[in-house]
This record gives structure tokens, C-alpha cells and sequence, in this order.
């Protein structure tokens, strides 16, 4: 039969369950145990305890801090609305992940302040030493005296069950005195441990900041409700759902991408997202290895209380009452050691799991991003196959207008303007599909456009203006290579027509028909400046007016004078008179409004001071100008020499005159 106590019992039961839900479930990670393992010295109990590297938990707490200030990164990738549940779900991960580090941490460097305190302290001669080996031993005292006042409180319950009624009162009397007095001791207790835990923490590693210390300086780098220690474990799990704050909503979505460009820059977009998440994947990976890595030690120690455990429990069935007082108290002890050490392990176990979650959420979302890439990348091909063929359907069209121009339309100025206007309508066109297929929304095209075209507008007025012009200049009654005009003064012949600028060449001398040698340029916006004077030759017309001018003596009979001069005039004219009536029937051809147009000669006298001034205008052919004239001054003068009457005072040269 056992004669095993009820606390003994009670946390034997503890052992074995958390053993089964915990070390027996690693198993497979921890490897089995060895076939020595049963020869366990049962009277060692708890040695070599799990102590691990304070540089390790550290950088394990570093790790993990850092690690959790990824989810930056995940705040700026979160901006599609499927990416939402994504992140949410793995900021409570990480949040958790975090919280349970600082308890592991915490754990830990409370569990090696008791193995310190537990621990025989060297001498030495430094007072502080000495000070902190006299606090050591004082808490091991107030441990002992806590443990016996419970134990006689325990007593004093059992006898409280089983006493009259006159004894009851002064059992509970003497309960509550001992409560009242382990109550003291315990804040006795806490308050040595906190002098403690501080004088080590400012002492320890040669004078660096102890563990401690360490811990809640990175504390101070996260947020408090993801560093501070939880006031229950029972509420541990609600704490997390009600202190983690919720991800705000992403204020970069984006909306779905229609255009080229705009599907061109989601896909840079979504690679990069890709590789964010990768380096995360990373990150996950590496700080679960870690943790493994930590947690290792701890199961290993875990299975060696279990086999002591078991082996006591073996050995309780032939034991006597004496070394089942032994056994109690070896069982007391491997209890207090595996809770101390589940509560290292069980924040270790639980990151493992989360980090699990975690990377399962990552590569579910990457997944996701995965398959939003391939289908945007098949809109973008698809895209760009339309634009070919458009773009190769608008070639089409403009060679069957070219090929149709040169079959159906002979005239050289109209085929001109026609494959001009084919040129125009294809470039147009063209602009248009890559604008609204490059554009990602019609109505963002149709703004970016009008302000591209005010500023346009203001930067290249005068080059705007002068194309306008080139339409003005080649319409119906529009210039023509070849054609003689004059413009600001200047007389020439039109040798092209550009879209932004006219050049003439420049005609001078004599009847202004011969070449100076210079090109003139004038913008086409001269068509609109109402000061310049632009000055055609009707088409289909080679002809201009001059002028002469005579002046006879005051004496000279008026009308012999007019009746020879006339004479003189019309036997010149008469010579080119076919010529002047083919022209004058183009004229009336061409310009429908014109009709009963006269190329005749006019003679005109006048009475002045100086004496009769007469004024001879005459039509004259382009190419015969100078001819034209040297022939009608011989006659005139030649008319009069054979009069006498006609008394010539001076004489000039006849000049170009716009009309008559």
C-alpha cells in the first residue's frame, strides 16, 4: 500500500500530464530515450538544470523583435482588399509571438536568479558581495519558514475536519494567525527577490546590464501591451485577442489596372511584393529554427524529470514510511523544477506553432499575389497583341488610301493633299490607340490630355498657328509650287510649301522677273496677320500692268497727242494680243465671278503745271515683260519724232502697277 501524501500525489499527477501533453508529443523532435536512461540517480534530483546562455535568449528576443517590425513592410504591401485578411491574421500571430518571447525571456532570467540564489556564494572581500550572499540566505530562510507555515496550516485544516465544535473556533483562530503570518513572510520574500534580481542584474556579466536588465531595455522598443507580462495565464489568450490592435485599413488601395502601362507597373509592383514576402518566409523560417534550437535543452531536461518520476513512482510501492518521507520530498522537488521549466517551454512550444501559422499565412498569400501576376501578365500580352494589330490595321487602311490616291486622283496638287491628309489620319489615329490603350481610366486620359494640350497650346502657339495656315495655303485658291507672289514687299516665285514655313525664291531687276539668287522663308502664319499682304497671280494668268509716264509741253495739241500716242500703243499690244485674250478667257474660267475682265491698254492725259502728263498702263506677259516694254518706249518715242507737234518734255520707264 502507498503512503504517499496528497501534495505529493497531486503534483506526481501534474508531472505525467504535462509530460503527455508536452515531452511526450516532441518525442519524434527529442529522439527517444536511451535504454541507460532507467539508472537515473534517483537522489540527484534536478541536476544539471536547464540553464540557458543569457547572450542566447537575448539574441533570440532581438530576433524576434525585429522580425515583428516587418510587419511595416506587410502594412505598405496590404493594398489590394484580399491582402487585408492576409496581414490582420499575421499581426495577431506576430503579436502573440512576441508577447510569449518577453515570457520565455522573463522566465528565464528568473529561473537563473533562483539558481543563483540557490547556489553557495564564493567569498570575497568586496562588501557588496557579502551583502548580496546575506540577502541569498535570508530568502533561502524566509523559503524554508513559508514552506513549514503552510505545512503546519495544512495540519491545522486536516484537524479542523475531524475537532469538535468547541475546538473549531480556536483551529481557525490559529489559521488565521498563520496565514497572517506566511502573508509576511511572503512579502518579506518578494522583496529580497526584487533586491535580488536588481543587484544581479546591475553586477553580473563583468559589469554589464544582467538579463534582466537586457529584457526590459528591448521592452522599451515595442509597444507595452506586446512586452508586459500578463496578470493570468488563463487570460493570456483573451489579452492577445483584446490588446492586439486590429491593422488599419490600407489608405494605398488600388484599384484594378486597365491600362498597359498601368498593368506594366502592377506587375513591377506585384514582383516586388513577392520578394517582400519571400524575405519575410525567411525571417519566419530562421526565427523557428531558433526558437527550436532554445527549446531543445529544455525537453531533453523535461524527459530526465519525467524518467526520475517515473522511477520514484516505481520505487513508492516497496518503500517504508521513512523513504517515502524522502520520496515526498524528491517529488516536491522535481514538481517545483518542472514547472519552472515548462515555463520556459511552453512560450517556446507555443512560437513554434504560431510561427507555423505564420508561415502558412505568408505562403497563402503569396500564392495569391502569385496568381494575380500570371493573370495580369496575360492582360498585358493580350493587350499588346490588340495595339499590334490595331497599330497594323491603321498601316492597312492608310497604304489602300495611298495606292487609291495614285489610281483615282491625277492631279498632282490634289494627290499631294490627299496623301497629306492620309498621312495626318494615320498619325492621328495612332496617337489615339496608344493613348487610351496606355491610359489606365478614359477619363484620366481625357484630363491628362486636355492639360498636355494647353500647354502645348501656350509653348508652340506660333508653330500651331503656322500649321493651321499650311490648310489655308493649299486650299482651293491656295499657292502652288511655281507660283508668283508677293508677300511683306517681297516678290518671288514659290519653290515649297512646308507645313511651318513657305520659301520663295526672290525675284528682282527688271519687270521683276529675274532671280536675285536669295530664298526667301515666311512662316504660314502670315496667312493670319492682316498687315503682311499676301499677293497671288490669279491662276491660270502670267500677266502683270505697267506703267509709263509721259510729259509734254503745255503747247501740245490735246487730242493729236492722245490719238497718236493710242496709235503707238495698240500697234505694240497688237502683236500680243492672243496671248492677253487666252489669259483673260483662263481668268473668267477660274474666277467665276469675274467676267467681262479687259486686258486692254488705257492712255490717260492730264493738264499740270509742268505741262499735258500722260499716263500709259498696258498688260504684259511675265516672261515678256522687259521686251514688252523696250518695244512700247521705242514706239512711243519713235511716234513722236514723226510729229512735230507732239513736243516731248520727259520720259520714264515703265514700272510694275497692281491695277489699273
Amino acid at each position: 500500500m502507498r503512503l504517499i501524501t496528497r501534495e505529493a500525489a497531486s503534483g506526481l499527477v501534474l508531472l505525467f500530464l504535462t509530460a503527455l501533453l508536452i515531452g511526450q508529443s516532441n518525442t519524434t523532435q527529442g529522439g527517444s530515450p536511451q535504454g541507460n536512461s532507467t539508472q537515473t540517480n534517483t537522489n540527484n534530483i534536478g541536476a544539471g538544470q536547464a540553464i540557458q546562455d543569457p547572450t542566447a535568449i537575448i539574441q533570440f528576443l532581438s530576433k524576434t523583435i525585429s522580425w515583428h517590425h516587418q510587419l511595416t513592410v506587410e502594412q505598405k504591401l496590404a493594398n489590394q482588399p484580399s491582402d487585408l485578411s492576409f496581414l490582420q491574421e499575421n499581426r495577431r500571430n506576430a503579436d502573440q509571438v512576441v508577447r510569449l518571447a518577453f515570457d520565455y525571456a522573463r522566465s528565464q532570467a528568473q529561473l537563473q536568479a533562483r539558481q543563483r540564489a540557490s547556489q553557495p556564494s564564493q567569498p570575497s572581500s568586496n562588501d557588496s558581495s557579502g551583502q548580496a550572499q546575506r540577502m541569498e540566505q535570508a530568502l533561502q530562510n524566509l523559503d524554508q519558514e513559508i514552506e513549514q507555515t503552510q505545512g503546519e496550516i495544512q495540519g491545522f485544516r486536516e484537524k479542523l475536519s475531524t475537532a469538535s465544535a468547541a475546538k473549531r473556533n480556536a483551529l481557525q483562530s490559529q489559521i488565521a494567525e498563520t496565514q497572517s503570518e506566511v502573508s509576511l513572510f511572503q512579502a518579506r520574500r518578494d522583496a529580497i527577490e526584487s533586491m535580488i534580481e536588481f543587484v544581479n542584474s546591475s553586477t553580473s556579466g563583468g559589469g554589464g546590464a544582467g538579463l534582466r536588465a537586457q529584457i526590459e531595455e528591448l521592452a522599451g522598443t515595442v509597444p507595452v501591451q506586446l512586452s508586459r507580462a500578463p496578470a493570468s495565464n488563463q487570460n493570456q489568450a483573451n489579452q492577445s485577442q483584446e490588446e492586439s490592435p486590429s491593422p488599419p485599413a490600407s489608405s494605398n488601395v488600388v484599384s484594378e489596372p486597365t491600362g498597359i502601362w498601368a498593368l506594366a507597373a502592377d506587375l513591377i509592383r506585384l514582383s516586388g511584393k513577392l520578394h517582400s514576402l519571400k524575405n519575410e518566409l525567411s525571417a519566419s523560417e530562421s526565427l523557428q529554427q531558433n526558437a527550436q534550437k532554445l527549446r531543445a535543452p529544455l525537453l531533453d531536461y523535461l524527459r530526465n524529470l519525467v524518467r526520475q518520476g517515473d522511477q520514484l513512482a516505481s520505487a513508492a510501492d516497496t518503500s517504508g514510511p521513512a523513504a517515502l518521507t524522502q520520496q515526498k520530498q524528491q517529488l516536491d522537488a522535481l514538481t517545483a523544477q518542472f514547472r519552472q521549466t515548462t515555463s520556459g517551454l511552453l512560450p517556446l512550444s507555443k512560437i513554434n506553432v504560431l510561427l507555423a501559422l505564420q508561415e502558412t499565412t505568408i505562403k497563402n498569400w503569396k500564392e495569391s499575389i502569385r496568381d494575380q501576376l500570371h493573370d495580369e501578365l496575360r492582360q498585358l500580352l493580350l493587350r499588346l497583341g490588340l495595339l499590334a494589330i490595331l497599330i497594323a490595321a491603321v498601316f492597312g487602311v492608310g497604304e489602300f488610301w495611298r495606292r487609291a490616291t495614285y489610281r483615282y486622283v491625277h492631279d498632282g496638287r490634289r494627290r499631294y493633299q490627299f496623301l497629306l491628309l492620309r498621312r495626318v489620319a494615320i498619325w492621328t489615329a495612332i496617337i489615339l490607340i496608344l493613348v487610351l490603350s496606355f491610359a489606365t481610366q478614359l477619363g484620366s486620359a481625357v484630363t491628362f490630355a486636355g492639360l498636355l494640350t494647353a500647354g502645348i497650346a501656350v509653348a508652340l502657339q506660333n508653330v500651331i498657328v503656322s500649321v493651321v495656315g499650311y490648310f489655308f495655303l493649299i486650299g482651293k485658291y491656295g499657292l502652288r509650287v511655281g507660283d508668283r507672289v508677293q508677300i511683306a514687299g517681297v516678290t518671288g516665285e514659290v519653290v515649297e510649301i512646308g507645313l511651318v514655313r513657305i520659301h520663295l525664291m526672290e525675284l528682282g531687276g527688271s519687270g521683276e522677273s529675274q532671280p536675285t539668287g536669295r530664298v526667301v522663308a515666311f512662316s504660314n502664319s502670315i496667312v493670319f496677320q492682316p498687315t503682311a499682304g499676301l499677293f497671288k497671280q490669279i491662276p491660270g494668268t502670267n500677266f502683270v500692268w505697267h506703267e509709263v509716264k509721259l510729259v509734254l509741253a503745255a503747247d501740245t495739241d490735246y487730242h493729236l497727242a492722245r490719238e497718236r500716242i493710242t496709235q503707238a500703243v495698240d500697234s505694240v499690244l497688237a502683236t500680243y494680243q492672243e496671248n492677253m485674250e487666252t489669259q483673260r478667257m483662263l481668268m473668267e474660267r477660274n474666277l467665276s465671278s469675274v467676267s467681262g475682265a479687259d486686258l486692254k491698254s488705257k492712255v490717260r492725259l492730264y493738264y499740270t503745271a509742268s505741262g499735258i502728263e500722260v499716263t500709259v498702263r498696258f498688260p504684259v506677259e511675265l516672261g515678256k515683260a522687259t521686251e514688252m516694254d523696250d518695244h512700247l518706249m521705242r514706239e512711243l518715242l519713235a511716234a513722236a519724232d514723226r510729229e512735230p507737234k507732239l513736243k516731248l518734255v520727259s520720259a520714264e520707264m515703265p514700272v510694275a502697277k497692281a491695277g489699273v
